[in-house]
């Protein structure tokens, strides 16, 4: 057993009899059966094909510290102001890994819609929530992450639409550090539509003053029939953040789920979706950008699961590397043996910058139906040189060229974006970001210990 793997017991041990100790017996039963799955696993290594290019085992420290009651309220304009143009939401913060609030962690809203604390659920609602936390996803010895999340986990957001409400205003959900601690922060997130509601999610990772905190979270979407669900997540992050990110949604009949996920800078950033297509005429549209350098690392996993007939799905995903920066797509499509007129099609083109630069790529599609349309594609590679030489002709310069063309690129996924003035800020950052000039979330001001602005830059230069 592992340093980490020592502390965590003992972290555990502690808070059985302390944070955990009043709340309902199946929750407790089910972070037993969480750690138990944990103390036999592990960290995930490079041992296990989801974790064999991007490696986190080797990055974990051994000196967290769990923050165990949230920090006293002050209104969250104090330190963190974002400005989307014309984008109206509800906002929900969390701060160091609780949710903040002057005094109703949860609301119930005359529509029936609950929002807010996950651990407020948990007391005034156990009805609607525990049949989710206490259901583990640790059924596989590299998810040790998710089982340490079931097990430790203190917040997170609840969300519950009901049938035939539809949420106009997109919810927002900004997940902000404030710390010189290395804290471990385990956030599970559960987010529920009932028949024919639906609703768009805006998800923001932000770091106003931080250690090298582990950020391990676990975000699980349940649609009924006819839901639809539209899931936005930018992450922006600093040179030293761990961020883990698994994502389980699970869809009824005739629902939709669309995800765009946008990494615009990186320490280490693995995105996890596992996505069960479970009734028939269930619809899902899978977009990622990805855009890093220095020695940043992103790891994009996507499992999609055909498990009912007359489904279909649909991925795209886009990257660029610069320096020695190290980028991977893992592309898995299942369609189980009763899923005939199944329709399935994965995309991921990434360009390497620099000899330095390490993107691998892994579509793989998984058929025992024989009633099927699925294909899949990957490539790494430059700027086509005949765009280049088609623009160059008519006058463009070269470094002009050279950026028109990264960022019609990149432009393809954040087009997908359906909330107007989300999409025009996310193509400006991606502008900025490719010229070097994005440093931080736009106002979300992120800064060093010592006040330095953190500032990465791909240089279309190098191509």
């Amino acid at each position: 057993m592992n340093s980490f793997t020592q502390y965590i017991q003992q972290l555990f041990a502690n808070e059985v009899g302390g944070l955990f100790a009043a709340e309902p017996a199946p929750l407790r039963e089910a972070r037993q059966k969480s750690m138990d799955f944990f103390l036999a696993h592990g960290l995930p290594t490079r041992k296990m094909e989801n974790w064999r290019q991007c490696p986190i085992d080797g990055l974990v420290q051994s000196d967290y510290r769990m923050q165990r009651e949230a920090d006293p309220y002050r209104p969250v304009e104090e330190y963190f102001q974002c400005q989307v143009r014309n984008l109206a939401t509800q906002m929900f913060p969390f701060l160091n890994g609780w949710f903040v609030h002057p005094d109703a962690p949860l609301t119930k809203s005359a529509n029936g819609v609950i929002t807010g604390s996950v651990a407020a659920a948990v007391k005034q609602c156990p009805e609607l929530i525990l049949p989710y936390l206490t259901t583990t996803h640790a059924d596989k010895a590299d998810r040790g992450l998710v089982a340490l999340n079931e097990a430790l986990f203190n917040d997170g957001l609840f969300i519950y639409i009901p049938a035939n409400v539809k949420v106009e205003e997109p919810l927002q959900l900004v997940s902000m550090i404030n710390t010189d601690d290395n804290l471990l922060i385990n956030n599970h997130n559960v987010i529920v539509l009932g028949e024919n509601a639906s609703l768009s999610f805006v998800h923001c990772d932000d770091s106003i003053k931080y250690g090298k905190t582990l950020i391990n979270n676990v975000t699980e979407v349940h649609l009924a029939p006819n839901a639809v669900m539209h899931y936005y997540k930018t992450e922006n992050k600093d040179a030293d953040s761990l961020l883990v990110n698994h994502l389980f949604v699970r869809q009824q009949e005739n629902s939709e789920w669309v995800s765009n996920v946008v990494t615009f800078n990186a320490g280490y950033i693995h995105n996890a979706i596992h996505l069960d297509l479970d009734e028939p005429f269930a619809h899902a549209n899978l977009y990622g950008l990805y855009l890093v350098d220095k020695s940043q690392v992103v790891d994009n996993q996507v499992f999609v699961a055909h498990n009912a007939p007359d489904c279909s799905s649909y991925q795209m995903y886009k990257g660029i590397a610069d320096d020695s920066a190290r980028a991977n797509f893992n592309g898995h499509i299942v369609v189980r043996q009763d899923s005939q007129r199944t329709q399935a099609y994965q995309t991921n083109r990434n360009m390497a910058l620099t000899d330095e630069a390490v993107v691998t790529t892994h579509p793989f599609l998984e058929i025992y139906a024989d009633d099927v349309k699925c294909s899949h594609g990957a490539t790494v590679g430059q700027l086509n040189e005949d765009a280049m030489f088609y623009l160059r002709s008519r006058g463009i310069g070269e470094r002009t060229a050279r950026m028109l063309l990264m960022y019609a690129f990149a432009n393809e996924v954040t087009d997908k974006v359906t909330i107007d003035s989300l999409r025009e800020r996310l193509a400006n950052m991606v502008e900025r970001r490719l010229s070097g000039e994005l440093t931080l979330c736009d106002q979300c001001r992120l800064h060093t210990s010592d006040g330095k602005v953190l500032i990465f830059d791909v240089d279309p230069d190098k191509i």
